[in-house]
């Protein structure tokens, strides 16, 4: 009888593909070769993540993975074979021919790429005006400063797997009521690389990164709003032993302004006039969102309260695209509450002049 896949990676049969990839990184971590492990029992880690971690394999060998076995324990492992000579198939176009889908072999790069990384950063409303320059301080993996990244001692070489040969892939023969299936996976003791440190670096002990502090610069450009993920490529965690490095995705917040409120990349505030400016007309001066600049707006005479001027190209900048929109004010004539004996007697005339 084989051995459970899912025993070996000590989960459960409704394990979530999260939970599968968690404990073989613990497993492997535990019996790796380069860190004391048992090699067999690495190898059986290895197999079992291959096929619970893709979904189609995972699907068949939860279907026919012990009936296969079965099958040989009872004699049906020559069913399929004529004149002594057994049948030859790859096991992922058996898969394509009688299952459907397609199948995709793990390989060096799948194992050394590094991990994406998720982040949200806070912007004021007024950084959204321009490009900003944001410095954030991140603990992720980064190259190891004493290997430059390959894994091994300086001054030491690198040797050819023993396992594989050097090839970075072993193949498996099974025999089934399908006949003799082989199936090529990458190998376990070297993870598709070929090769193995002949001394693993004493700092990173052989994975090529290690965990850091990381300071990183980012550019944000303008136009930004709230909800929306900026790609920075090759700015997640570092990958193993010269593996390509992740990405960092960035969630923009822009926090609420108490004056201007934004709508897309229109803007729009409320300012207070003065009655007789209301009345008789004249110019209004108030600040601008953008840092250091005024903004000057003509009030015609008359104007009622709750009338709303449009500035065109005062807005946000378009994002990735070209011009700005626009900021619309809104006047709110400010009617006086405490009015001086002078006042009083000058209203008193307009009132009786019926106005």
């Amino acid at each position: 009888m084989a051995e459970d896949y899912y025993k070996i990676l000590g989960v459960s049969k409704n394990a979530s593909q999260d939970e599968i990839k968690k404990a073989y990184r613990k497993l492997a971590h535990k019996y790796h070769p380069d860190k004391g492990g048992d090699a067999k029992k690495f190898h059986k880690i290895n197999e079992a993540y291959q096929v619970l971690s893709n979904k189609e394999k995972r699907s068949q060998y939860d279907r026919f993975g012990f009936a296969f076995e079965q099958q040989n324990a009872q004699g049906f492992g020559n069913f399929w074979q004529q004149d002594g000579a057994g049948f030859d198939f790859d096991l992922g176009d058996i898969f394509e021919q009688f299952f459907g889908g397609t199948r995709r072999e793990q390989t060096s790069e799948d194992f050394k790429q590094g991990d994406d990384i998720e982040i949200q950063v806070e912007l004021n409303l007024e950084d959204v005006l321009e490009t900003t320059k944001k410095n954030i301080t991140l603990s992720k993996y980064v190259v190891c400063p004493r290997c430059g990244g390959v894994g091994a001692e300086p001054g030491t070489d690198v040797k050819e797997c023993q396992v594989c040969r050097g090839t970075g892939v072993v193949q498996e023969m099974r025999r089934t009521f399908f006949g003799t299936i082989t199936h090529q996976s990458v190998c376990p003791d070297c993870n598709g690389e070929g090769y193995v440190p002949e001394k693993p670096c004493n700092v990173c002990k052989g994975e090529g990164r290690i965990k850091e502090k990381k300071e990183i610069e980012l550019e944000i450009p303008a136009g930004v709003d709230s909800g929306q993920i900026l790609k920075f490529k090759g700015k997640g965690q570092a990958g193993r032993k010269q593996g390509q490095a992740g990405d960092l995705y960035v969630r923009i917040s822009v926090r609420p302004h108490p004056v201007f409120k934004r709508r897309g990349d229109d803007l729009y505030t409320r300012q207070k006039i003065k009655y007789s400016t209301a009345v008789f007309g004249g110019e209004v001066e108030f600040p601008s969102l953008r840092k250091g600049k005024k903004i000057v707006l003509k009030i015609p005479k008359g104007t009622p309260s709750s009338k709303v001027f449009k500035i065109s190209r005062r807005g946000v900048p378009r994002f990735a695209g070209f011009g700005s929109g626009d900021l619309y004010v809104e006047a709110q004539v400010d009617v006086p509450k405490n009015l001086t004996k002078k006042q009083k007697e000058l209203i008193k005339n307009l009132q009786q002049e019926g106005l």
